[in-house]
């Protein structure tokens, strides 16, 4: 079942973020089971994240393989998270113009 998980990471900057996503590069060695990934920073700056999953367990698998290692080798904190059963997915016609193109040699 596909789910909701919702990143909120207090004084997780925007650096932080940019430095952990060069180092997990989850957009060139795509997560299995990853379907959706937004981000954004409010006015103090702090980081967060809604991803949707097909599973929990594929969201778990990436998090404990490559994000927790991306966390600790750069001394970022971990964000809060909160998991939902996703209930409702829709993907506008006008998101195509942010999705990853693939790699070519």
């Amino acid at each position: 079942m596909a789910v909701l998980a919702i990143f909120k990471g207090q004084g997780f900057t925007r650096e932080m973020y940019e430095a952990l996503r060069n180092e997990v590069n989850w957009e060139n060695d795509l997560p299995r089971g990853g379907l959706i990934h937004a981000c954004g920073f409010d006015e103090a700056g702090d980081l967060h994240v809604a991803d949707v999953w097909e599973s929990e367990e594929q969201m778990n698998a990436f998090v404990t393989s490559r994000l927790v290692p991306g966390f600790q080798k750069l001394g970022i904190p971990a964000p809060q998270v909160s998991i939902f059963s996703a209930h409702n997915i829709n993907v506008y016609s006008d998101a195509q113009r942010f999705l990853l193109q693939p790699l070519t040699n």
